[in-house]
């Protein structure tokens, strides 16, 4: 168990990333701690498929030398689904921050308990 940890560190160190990211989107209740474990959970995922598409002893996938035969290269399949990812990642990260800055402006507090029951009064009052 312990020497295929070490064989696999990339794959461990993701899914334990994975793992803290998916608690805090859990058990935080701080809408900005939240946002950090998305984000945490993100980078666990973008390091798999990062480390699923290396492979030992191969180069990126540009021609050089007149090689042109497949096994001589790693898939850049992984590499692109990571970038865009991370430009997908930024994109909901900016758009859930706008929605906490809307958020607090509007109650005060970033804690979703309170936001909760200040917006459950509100709904009454009308």
């Amino acid at each position: 168990m312990i020497h295929t940890l070490v064989i696999n560190n990339e794959e461990a160190a993701a899914v334990i990333l994975f793992g803290i990211g998916f608690t805090m989107l859990l058990f935080q209740r701080n809408l900005i701690k939240k946002l950090i474990g998305m984000n945490i959970m993100d980078t666990g995922v973008f390091l798999f498929l990062a480390s699923m598409g290396y492979i030992e002893g191969r180069k990126a996938p540009i021609i050089t030398d007149g090689v042109m035969s497949t096994e001589a290269y790693i898939n850049p399949v992984p590499a692109g689904l990571v970038l865009t990812g991370i430009v997908v990642s930024v994109s909901v990260t900016a758009l859930m921050l706008s929605l906490t800055v809307r958020l607090y402006r509007r109650y005060h507090t970033l804690e979703l308990d309170e936001i909760y029951e200040l917006s459950k009064h509100q709904m009454e009052d009308r």
